[in-house]
Order: C-alpha cells, then structure tokens, then sequence
C-alpha cells in the first residue's frame, strides 16, 4: 500500500499557484527571489510534482509567508 497521494500533491501544486498569482508573482519572478528554477515551480504547480522541504521553505519566505500557508488548504483524505 502506498502512503503517497497524487491528488494531495497536486491540491498543494494548485494552492501554490493561487498565493503566487494573488501577489501577482510570476514563475519566474518568484523563482529568482527563491532561489528556485521557474520550471520547478511549474512542475509543483501544474504536474503534482513533491517540493523538498527547503523548497516548500525558501518558496514561502519568498513571498513573505508562513511555511504553513502552503500547507493550508482543504483535502478530503481517502481511507
């Protein structure tokens, strides 16, 4: 059994990408401000892809936020 879960992986993507459109950031902008390829942050965003623990980080200081408000949002877990 798998403890990976592709939709909360892309829910997560999503989140990222409306805190970074609401401050009106760019892959890009916000790549170089982090320390963080724009094509990751694509990948994050619209494939599901899992950022490491320093890039959920270095993404959030970026845009002047709490780490934790990339993890908030709703998902229903599946038993």
């Amino acid at each position: 059994m798998s403890v990976r879960n592709p939709k909360y992986d892309i829910a997560f993507g999503e989140n990222l990408k409306k805190l970074r459109t609401t401050k009106k950031l760019s892959r890009e902008t916000l790549g170089a401000m982090a320390g963080v390829e724009p094509k990751q942050i694509y990948l994050i965003e619209a494939k599901g892809q899992s950022p490491t623990v320093a890039t959920l980080v270095a993404l959030a200081l970026a845009m002047k936020l709490p780490p934790k408000k990339l993890l908030d949002f709703e998902f229903e877990f599946e038993e």
